[in-house]
């Protein structure tokens, strides 16, 4: 073998080497994202399910002109501490409402106070004392304490306790914010798109424009929430906190997205439909409108879905426009001052009892499967929409 073969089987087998270890730098890396990935669901799964689960307990409730007076008389002393504090201020209101449970005692299954919920689910740092363990273990053996599904946990607002707190407020906030966004974004940001595609004259300008554009989607998303106070709140005068001003925010940082995903897609059309079109006579705006926009609209849908998925997900911008406030009641409209579920969880994250981390968790679950589907939907839309020219 001659010293040039010598070498050149020398240079291949470097270059095999090469490619074998690229090979497992590249498994290495998806090992490693994928573990992350399983270890990320597992915890927050792991900590979410028992949010999904609270106490009750099966006492006697007085309906009496005590209790219309004092809610605490509701229920026997003993069973005080370990009733949820919320249920018991409610009893008054619903003897009011209900004037034939005056008078009587019933045995009823009522919502169980924080420290008996995570005693008994087993959680350390419950701060139940001794004395009250003692009677849980007693009703435990009794059947009158129970854990069920917790079904507050979609039909309430926020509460400072935790048994009480709910996703309903910032659900319905998330909601709004969301039709706005995609009522506001979407019009603007697909029209934007085919003037800039399909009408504007190529020039200094509208370089400039597209430059801009291409800029403004790679920007933090706190200084759209900057913009939104500066604007929407400081001129305009819309309601601080309120769903329209976190649509309007959230829907000038999902313009830039859906413009460019709109762009992408008219492009892929090819120059021969427009040009079948024109040659048949069709205006500038039929070849458009009849013809390109229909063969592009799954496109544009697919990032225009995911566009709205990134804006659900956002925090940022909203805590500069108040989007941050305790609301426990559902807004009734979008002037009505609401939150948003991302804030919802942010919040919760900073309070110091455990029921709140349980609550942290479940919210990320609730948030992470509506992201999931959304994004879900848009790859739907995307294989459906592949086509081959």
């Amino acid at each position: 073998m001659s010293q040039h073969n010598f070498q050149a089987d020398a240079r291949k087998r470097k270059r095999d080497r090469a490619d074998k270890r690229f090979k497992l730098y590249g498994l290495a890396a998806i090992t490693f994202a994928l573990a992350f990935l399983l270890f990320f669901f597992v915890d927050i799964i792991g900590k979410g399910l028992p949010a999904f689960q609270q106490a009750e307990i099966k006492v006697t409730v007085h309906y009496s002109e005590a209790t219309m007076k004092n809610y605490n008389n509701a229920v026997d002393r003993q069973y005080k501490t370990l009733v949820s504090k919320t249920w018991l201020r409610l009893v008054p209101n619903q003897m009011r409402d209900n004037p034939e449970l005056m008078g009587t005692d019933r045995e009823e299954w009522v919502l169980g106070e924080n420290r008996v919920d995570q005693y008994l689910k087993g959680n350390e740092g419950h701060r139940l004392k001794s004395k009250y363990q003692t009677m849980i273990n007693k009703m435990q053996e009794e059947g009158t304490v129970r854990l069920v599904f917790n079904s507050g946990f979609f039909s309430k607002g926020d509460s400072k306790l935790p048994e009480n707190a709910g996703i309903l407020a910032s659900a319905i906030g998330s909601i709004l914010v969301l039709l706005l966004t995609m009522l506001f974004a979407v019009p603007v940001g697909v029209m934007t798109a085919i003037y800039l595609e399909e009408f504007a004259p190529d020039n200094k300008l509208t370089q400039l424009i597209e430059v801009n554009i291409n800029n403004l989607a790679a920007i933090p998303s706190i200084l759209y929430g900057l913009l939104g106070l500066a604007i929407f709140i400081n001129f305009m005068g819309v309601p601080r906190s309120s769903a329209l001003v976190g649509g309007l925010t959230l829907a000038l940082m999902t313009l830039p997205v859906i413009i460019i995903a709109t762009r992408a897609a008219l492009r892929a059309v090819p120059d021969s439909i427009r040009e079948a079109a024109y040659g048949l006579g069709a205006s500038s705006l039929q070849v458009v409108w009849h013809h390109v926009l229909p063969l592009a609209m799954p496109g544009i849908l697919t990032g225009s879905i995911i566009g709205l998925a990134q804006a659900m997900g956002e925090t940022a911008p909203l805590l500069i426009v108040g989007m941050m406030a305790y609301i426990p009641e559902a807004p009734g409209s979008i002037f009505e001052a609401t939150t948003v579920l991302p804030a919802q969880i942010y919040t919760w994250s900073s309070e110091s009892l455990r029921a709140f981390e349980e609550r942290t968790a479940a919210g990320i679950m609730v948030l992470l499967a509506v992201l999931l589907t959304l994004n879900a939907v848009a790859v739907k839309f995307r294989n459906r929409s592949e086509n081959t020219w």
